[in-house]
């Protein structure tokens, strides 16, 4: 995880990106009772934390954060991720996985304008309805060159390792067209994938909209 000094250089986006140290730090720190720290489904705010009193007859008696008591069905409570996990950059990290974390998860990151939220393989994007500073030129030179575990989580990083994954199978093309041997209609395959990686490079740079599709052909390339 980058630290503060780390962040400077995303510029003004960086509050927008990531927690600070003391934020997280704290959160290492924050006493956490897994038995009672629950989610609460709430008429106004959706999900809420809450701490369980009692449960009796199939209802749980639970306090919420605002020092609300109320009583519930149990189905209507779920188990809450430790401090550490608030605001968790990839969900699919997280200790408890369901509805219910994910939405409150997603809810905290969007009140601290970190709308840029991995789950897995896939990127989340809450629309902000508002201008943030996460897409200046400072911003983009942040991204350029690193893995998408090296940074906080953006549509630039994605959109950046798929194109250095694109030049990597174009070198590796380039090395196999090289190679003796080669039989015939793997050469062709090889030249024709060369040409649609270098019709995608090119539209690439020149900031048209291109569509990426998975080829076949790139089996044959890595069976050789």
């Amino acid at each position: 995880m980058s630290t503060d000094a780390e962040m400077e250089q995303y510029g003004p986006a960086a509050i927008c990106l990531r927690k600070p140290e003391k934020e997280r730090i704290k959160a290492q720190n924050t006493p956490f009772d897994a038995k009672m720290a629950f989610i609460v489904t709430d008429p106004d705010e959706v999900y809420v934390k809450c701490k369980l009193i009692k449960r009796e007859g199939g209802k749980s008696t639970v306090e919420t954060e605002g020092g609300k008591t109320v009583t519930v069905k149990e189905e209507d409570i779920h188990p809450r991720n430790p401090p550490k996990f608030d605001k968790m950059e990839d969900m699919a990290m997280m200790t408890h996985l369901n509805e219910s974390s994910v939405l409150f998860n997603l809810k905290e990151r969007f009140a601290s304008w970190m709308i840029y939220t991995y789950s897995g393989l896939f990127c989340v994007v809450e629309n902000p309805y508002k201008w943030l500073p996460v897409y200046d030129a400072t911003c983009v030179a942040a991204y350029r060159g690193k893995k998408r575990i090296e940074a906080p989580p953006h549509i630039f990083s994605i959109s950046d390792n798929a194109y250095q994954f694109m030049l990597t199978v174009e070198n590796l093309v380039q090395e196999r067209l090289s190679t003796p041997n080669v039989s015939s209609s793997t050469s062709q395959q090889l030249h024709e994938l060369r040409r649609n990686h270098h019709l995608a490079r090119c539209s690439f740079c020149c900031g048209k909209n291109i569509c990426i599709y998975q080829l076949q052909v790139l089996l044959a390339v890595f069976a050789l």
